[in-house]
Order: structure tokens, then C-alpha cells, then sequence
């Protein structure tokens, strides 16, 4: 039973590290292709969202990694 807790956080973790990795990219592609100063700030703003989001997903399947892990 608390397995399935463990693999679910797990997963989770992996796709909050995948929008994680996703967000690097976006901005970085931003930044390597010469925007303005304006641009490039509308850019990573568009991106913030996303990278809270992300990071939220990561914290919550890292949590049900470890409730998982307690309870079983």
C-alpha cells in the first residue's frame, strides 16, 4: 500500500524535475538569443509561473516520497 505512495511521489518528483529542466531551457534559449532588456525580463516572467509550479510538484512528490517511507 505505501508503495504505491512512495512510486506516486516519485513520479511526481520527476515531473517537477522535468519542468524544472524545461524553464532552464526556455531561458536559457531566451538569453542566447539576443532579446532586449525588455524581452528578455518578459520572458523569464512568462516562465516564473511555470517554475513555481514546478518546483511546487517536486515538493510535493519529495513529501509523499516521505510520508511513504515513514508510514511503511
Amino acid at each position: 500500500m505505501f508503495d504505491i505512495i512512495v512510486w506516486a511521489g516519485t513520479a511526481l518528483s520527476l515531473a517537477g524535475l522535468a519542468g524544472l529542466v524545461w524553464c532552464i531551457l526556455r531561458v536559457h534559449k531566451a538569453r542566447r538569443s539576443g532579446l532586449s532588456d525588455e524581452d528578455l525580463r518578459a520572458a523569464v516572467q512568462a516562465v516564473l509561473p511555470w517554475n513555481l509550479g514546478a518546483l511546487f510538484l517536486s515538493v510535493l512528490g519529495l513529501m509523499a516520497v516521505i510520508v511513504g517511507i515513514s508510514l511503511g
